[in-house]
């Protein structure tokens, strides 16, 4: 039982870490704009993450708990190793500057310590499958509306005078960016839940079947990413919000509510996104209407190359973690 409260202080703070990791995601271009302070913003993020389990069902955790590795073969070492691998990844990326995917890392920490533990035939193929495809599936999405929306916007606003049109998206996108934490809160607090919730059904607290977590559980994960998204990731801010592409409010406007978009829809579907890939694309789209000269591709180039690597390094970690865990016990 004494492994079990660990474990759950384990995930706690991999959820505060991917909420400061990925508060960039949120406020990277409300900053960027001067829209607000940045003490504002990551209080608004933080907000809006908190009372997104208001809002969203709990299809992701359901995902993470019961659909990429199966139940049976899942015990407290597999889950140990698999958040040790992702707090490793998430603070080296974090370390670096570099938006990379919380929910990927923990995907991969869990298929690594599983793969370890009981062979290539532990895990859901289907479920992790999808999960890779959304890899490209959602910064695309994010471009393609991104590109379309600020195209719609400039002919609309084409005659306007440029103060007028920044004066009055200053106003709205802080609506865009409210829209896009909440997506984010819903999507990214529940992979940690699922990770709870698997581990309480592993110690015989929970039912196999139950339908949802315990609602503490669900309290405390919004809880640790809103306390980390307030305490802010700074260094990766600075490359969402000024190295990829220079952004006006309205470009802000049409990344984020291409991004909220996005995240509702996969949230709703039950699919466990990366929120740094789905911004960094509407962030590349919003640029790419400019011009190809507009985005800074070689900052992108980085960027994709640690959307790569995070499944499988992860992988690695956690296998490695559990069978440190295992030879330990």
């Amino acid at each position: 039982m004494t492994f079990l409260y660990i474990i759950i202080a384990l995930v706690l703070i991999f959820d505060f870490i991917n909420g400061f990791h990925d508060s960039a995601n949120s406020i990277a271009t409300v900053v960027s704009t001067k829209v607000l302070s940045p003490f504002a913003a990551v209080s608004m993020a933080a907000f809006f993450n908190f009372i997104a389990f208001l809002v969203f069902h709990l299809k992701v955790a359901a995902t993470i708990g019961k659909g990429i590795v199966e139940p049976d073969v899942i015990n407290l070492n597999v889950i140990g190793a698999a958040l040790i691998a992702a707090i490793m990844w998430n603070l080296l990326t974090w370390w670096w500057g570099l938006p990379s995917s919380s929910s990927h890392t923990l995907v991969g920490g869990l298929v690594g310590a599983a793969i370890a533990s009981s062979g290539i035939g532990s895990v859901i193929a289907g479920g992790v499958i999808k999960i890779v495809l959304f890899i490209f599936i959602a910064p695309v999405l994010g471009f393609l509306f991104s590109f379309f929306l600020s195209s719609v916007i400039s002919w609309i606003f084409m005659r306007v005078p440029p103060f007028a049109v920044d004066k009055w998206f200053r106003r709205i996108q802080i609506i865009s960016a409210s829209a896009f934490s909440l997506g984010h809160g819903g999507n990214d607090a529940q992979k940690s839940m699922g990770i709870i919730w698997v581990a309480m059904i592993t110690t015989g607290l929970v039912a196999k079947d139950a339908p949802l977590p315990p609602t503490w559980v669900v309290i405390s994960c919004y809880t640790a990413i809103a306390l980390g998204t307030l305490f802010g990731g700074w260094r990766i801010v600075k490359t969402m919000g000024q190295r990829i592409t220079k952004l006006k409010p309205f470009e802000g406007f049409c990344a984020e509510t291409a991004g909220s978009v996005t995240l509702f829809a996969a949230t709703h579907w039950g699919i466990p996104v990366s929120t740094t890939h789905t911004i960094t694309g509407a962030i590349m789209g919003v640029g790419a209407r400019k011009g190809a000269s507009a985005v800074k591709w070689g900052v992108t180039r980085k960027i994709f190359w640690a959307w790569i690597m995070t499944i499988p390094v992860s992988g690695i970690i956690g296998s490695v973690m559990y069978l440190l865990f295992n030879w330990l016990n």
